[in-house]
């Protein structure tokens, strides 16, 4: 396959990356939606005077929390995107999507493709499942390193509107934000996060291309659909799916430690994965790790869908050459 795999799969992914944004930058948002600081320490509620032979209890006494806002959707945050910041916010870091695509996508469908081509059996041109996933795990942890810089710009571009004004970044564009990024933070915050940008592209990688494939060849083995739209549409739906709900946890942590403010001479929000699920579940339960899942599914299905049938076009056009 070699260069051409890398080039069919990158120009897939830009066209899914861009085409699908919108529905990405929701997803960031609902992530990061109900994040609070930590508690300060709590204070007794009632204070004992050994002087005294009753307790002193006065209003200031109590805690009352605030109520906590009510829930919403991925329509409703998309509406109150609009209204606050402009329809042009739906597409905020999508220079940041296009850079990341091209690193990572790229990167990853190439390097599966050319893994699949040295682990097929070369009389039927399919290989077995677990090779499948093993590709993808591969192809995925190598991809998601190369392209964190531009994951942890586009998580930031895509964040920056639910911050007071007094605290956006304000970044310019992928290449200002990786600049001052740098500048302000060093080198390494581009690899901020980066362990769980590899885990995670690791399960959607070996979850996406594996099921593709792995649904895709018994559709075809069973005769159910020919080799065409209606199959790619299908195999590309299901894996989608799979791996929206394989890699969403991962991807609301890694979405949070990206984001997170860090302050000269003031501790870190989270000290890293571990520390941020820990904090994240305690905070808001552990269904707070599906936060955005219906926008992740609602993006994962059509972008995996533009993914795989531009794929199969390309691939025809350039099998013509």
């Amino acid at each position: 396959m070699g260069l051409k795999g890398f080039a069919e799969g990158g120009i897939a992914s830009i066209v899914a990356g861009c085409s699908t944004h919108p529905l990405d930058l929701i997803k960031v948002r609902m992530q990061l939606d109900g994040e609070k600081p930590p508690l300060p320490s709590l204070r007794p509620a009632v204070a004992f005077n050994v002087s005294r032979s009753a307790a002193v209890v006065t209003p200031e006494s109590f805690h009352i929390p605030p109520p906590q806002p009510p829930r919403v959707g991925p329509i409703s945050v998309g509406v109150r995107i609009v209204q606050s910041e402009g329809i042009a916010a739906l597409f905020s870091g999508v220079s940041a999507t296009v850079l990341r695509q091209t690193l990572y996508s790229t990167t990853r469908m190439g390097l599966y493709d050319v893994l699949k081509t040295k682990w097929s059996d070369p009389n039927s041109g399919n290989m077995p499942l677990s090779r499948k996933i093993t590709a993808g795990l591969i192809a995925g942890g190598i991809g998601a390193a190369v392209g964190n810089p531009a994951d942890v710009a586009m998580v930031r571009m895509q964040a920056d509107g639910r911050l007071p004004v007094a605290q956006r970044r304000n970044y310019a564009g992928v290449v200002d934000a990786i600049t001052r990024m740098s500048k302000q933070e060093g080198i390494t915050s581009l690899w901020r996060g980066s362990s769980l940008t590899v885990n995670r592209a690791m399960i959607v990688t070996a979850a996406q291309l594996a099921s593709y494939d792995q649904i895709k060849e018994t559709i075809l083995e069973k005769g159910v659909m020919k080799d065409g739209l209606g199959t790619h549409v299908t195999a590309s739906f299901t894996a989608g799916f799979v791996a929206a709900v394989a890699s969403n946890p991962v991807d609301v942590i890694k979405t949070r430690v990206m984001n997170m403010k860090v302050e000269a001479g003031a501790a870190p929000p989270y000290s890293g994965a571990l520390d941020c699920a820990m904090k994240t579940v305690k905070a808001e339960g552990p269904m707070a790790l599906y936060k955005g899942f219906i926008p992740t599914i609602s993006r994962q299905g059509p972008f995996t869908v533009v993914l795989f049938v531009t794929l199969e076009q390309v691939r025809k056009i350039f099998n013509q050459f």
